[in-house]
């Protein structure tokens, strides 16, 4: 494996210097803050996938039906985000691999080229339900019609990936202030709705009221899991910082796991200020509220202009943020299941087509959404099974391999979130359950 001096030679010069941070906190020669600071990153772009519109409309409606009575399950969710992130990020530092390099590794060709398949459509997928982000909150704050909103989100994302040139730095940066965006507009929503104190504190503590909310609940938890993160978040630890020991490589993963820690309970907070903000302001005035659009409607009469722009921008920021996600994962999943790269360009054209194409036909946002979120929940099982195997096996990760307790805890999550997308699946094609 390669040393963290010789990766150094590789590296742009801001890059550099973020190498050489990390080597003086590995060496102990930094400690604090300045010393956690090279390896903060990774997991805020991942996070981006947590927040992104469908979070939007699952926490807005289970607020603005049942009030705060399912905010458990928003941090329950979000404990699961912080373990399965932190294995997929573990394999990385571990191995110097990410999965779909492992899987082209460990699996049989057939097998391989049929998860790239599975792996491209749920790129397309998460550009669809990003795209429709950006372009809803285009369409909200300025009035511009959804194709030519999505056609400016395409441009901001092309933006967002020539930083990927300049190093990791620049776009973690941007990425992090789109992020930092969002927290301020839910801030603002959870101050305008004045939440009760002792009923939110009621919805910490776990309880149903009805096959309705039960199956909400499945909706938020059905969501947690965001196949493409799992690919993505072990690309971007795999090379970042290399450890030269297997001492190293463990406070490497140490670092990365209070970044996982921050950005995951980043997201966790403001899927948590959603919902808490529809059970202040639309619960108990007799109407669901169940789309983004209605959303910003009601916040509008409910509690002014500013607060339905600021939403509007929290939900741009949001479309925005995660806009490149898909194209950044979809250039992973083709170089490690099949070995193949194509221009990054060329990638970003071909993953936002069909976004394009189903707004320029006109089809509602919301089903649009719904639509990319049942496409979301087929390739679950197919990043999270093989990362549990991976991280399991002790020849895979050496000393970072999971501990016992880890591994059944993390099948047990495994075992609840593809149960629940099976049953969301079911109650989509049955009629039973929209987002």
């Amino acid at each position: 494996m390669s040393t963290c001096a010789d990766e150094t030679l590789d590296r742009l010069p801001g890059e550099q210097a973020t190498i050489r941070a990390a080597q003086a906190a590995l060496n102990g020669r930094q400690r604090g803050l300045k010393g956690l600071f090279p390896f903060l990153g990774p997991a805020f772009i991942a996070s981006v996938a947590y927040i992104d519109p469908g979070n939007f409309a699952t926490n807005i409606q289970a607020g603005s039906t049942y009030g705060y009575l399912l905010l458990w399950v928003v941090f329950a969710s979000n404990l699961m985000a912080i373990v399965i992130q932190s294995m997929s990020a573990k394999l990385g530092i571990a191995t110097g691999y990410n999965v779909p390099e492992i899987c082209r590794a460990r699996f049989k060709r057939p097998v391989t080229i049929g998860l790239w398949i599975q792996a491209e459509i749920i790129a397309i997928a998460t550009d669809l339900a990003e795209f429709i982000g950006g372009a809803l909150g285009l369409h909200l704050l300025f009035g511009i019609a959804l194709f030519p909103a999505a056609v400016i989100t395409g441009v901001f994302s092309f933006g967002l990936l020539e930083l990927q040139r300049r190093g990791f730095r620049p776009l973690e940066a941007v990425i992090t202030a789109l992020v930092g965006v969002v927290i301020v507009s839910f801030a603002y929503e959870v101050f305008v709705a004045q939440p009760d104190p002792e009923a939110l504190a009621g919805g910490l503590i776990p309880g149903f009221e009805g096959t309705q909310s039960v199956m909400l609940a499945a909706g938020i938890l059905g969501a947690t899991v965001m196949p493409h993160v799992i690919y993505l978040h072990s690309a971007l630890t795999q090379r970042r910082v290399v450890g030269r020991t297997a001492e190293e490589r463990k406070r490497i993963f140490r670092f990365e796991f209070i970044d996982i820690l921050i950005a995951m309970g980043v997201a966790g907070l403001i899927n948590a200020a959603m919902l808490v903000m529809a059970a202040g302001l639309f619960f108990g005035h007799g109407e669901t509220v169940s789309t983004i659009e209605g959303a910003f409607a009601r916040l509008g009469d409910q509690a002014g202009s500013a607060a339905a722009i600021l939403f509007g921008i929290g939900l741009l920021a949001s479309g925005f943020s995660s806009s490149s996600v898909g194209t950044m994962s979809g250039q992973i999943v083709m170089q490690g299941f099949i070995k193949r790269q194509i221009p990054l360009y060329v990638r970003r054209l071909i993953t936002m087509a069909p976004a394009l194409a189903i707004l320029a036909m006109g089809v509602d946002p919301t089903t649009a959404l719904v639509m990319s979120q049942v496409v979301l929940s087929f390739g679950i099982p197919f990043a999270l099974i093989p990362l549990l195997m991976f991280c399991s096996n002790r020849s895979i990760m050496g000393s970072l391999v999971n501990r016992r307790i880890t591994t059944m805890a993390a099948w047990m999550i495994a075992g609840v979130v593809i149960s629940l997308n099976v049953f969301l699946l079911y109650q989509t094609f049955t009629g039973g359950f929209s987002a």
